[in-house]
């Protein structure tokens, strides 16, 4: 007997439905995974609502097809919702690309040998116009504004993001010119060992002649103490001559 066939697939409308055996328990396994049921006059149905987040959709269709399969049904997993597909060595984060992107970047910035490769790398996150953070900045100011435009009460959770886009400027700010002092970073540390293996300067020959000798020393310490130096003689006095007593 044909194992029984189920087809779980992404919509243009942005939900994903989920066709084929309407068993019973394929219907509690999907719904347990998730999945909505729908009974109508097309018959018994599953689907996820268009407003489910995409990482959400993805993480639901690919449990649901692997319950299914280990009830021994045959499942067509739609490629865009199979985790195992979208998570590879290439794209490690699966859906979260700009993660994916960012986590790359943190790799580089942890392996740069000197400050210019710093600097390069770090520019990824700090230009002005197409950095991370401006990009960053952006996204939430413009999610803020998308939020008021769907609805006008939701206007405290538009603010937030407002204030946390303020914060990213905030950043910005303080890292102003940081990428001109990543440049120099490490070269003082170079200069001083280079400094420090250079070999010191041979003696002028002129000092060298000038300076005085052990002895002369020596001579000149005596003589300010009064005392004679040992290379010098000693004088000898004339001996004395006694005249005989008389009577």
């Amino acid at each position: 007997m044909p194992a029984p066939y189920i087809t779980i697939s992404a919509e243009p409308s942005g939900s994903v439905s989920a066709k084929g055996a309407s068993d019973d328990l394929s219907a509690t396994l999907l719904k347990h995974a998730g999945f909505q049921q729908i009974e109508d006059w097309y018959g018994r149905r599953h689907r996820l609502a268009t407003t489910t987040p995409q990482a959400e959709r993805v993480a639901i269709a690919s449990h649901a097809a692997e319950m299914l399969r280990a009830a021994r049904y045959s499942v067509d997993l739609d490629p865009d919702l199979d985790t195992s597909r979208l998570t590879s060595p290439a794209n490690p984060l699966g859906l979260y690309t700009a993660g994916a992107e960012v986590l790359r970047l943190t790799d580089q910035i942890r392996a740069a040998e000197n400050g210019a490769g710093l600097a390069q790398a770090v520019d990824h996150l700090l230009h002005p116009e197409h950095g991370v953070l401006e990009r960053l900045r952006e996204a939430l100011e413009t999610a803020g504004e998308q939020i008021t435009d769907l609805d006008d009460e939701a206007y405290a959770l538009a603010d937030r993001f407002g204030f946390a886009a303020e914060f990213v400027s905030a950043a910005q700010s303080e890292l102003v010119g940081a990428g001109r002092e990543l440049h120099r970073v490490n070269d003082s540390r170079q200069d001083h060992a280079g400094a420090q293996t250079q070999s010191p300067a041979p003696p002028d020959a002129r000092n060298v002649a000038l300076a005085t000798s052990p002895a002369a020393d020596r001579a000149k310490a005596s003589s300010a103490l009064g005392t004679p130096s040992p290379e010098v003689g000693t004088a000898v006095g004339a001996p004395q001559v006694t005249s005989p007593r008389t009577r």
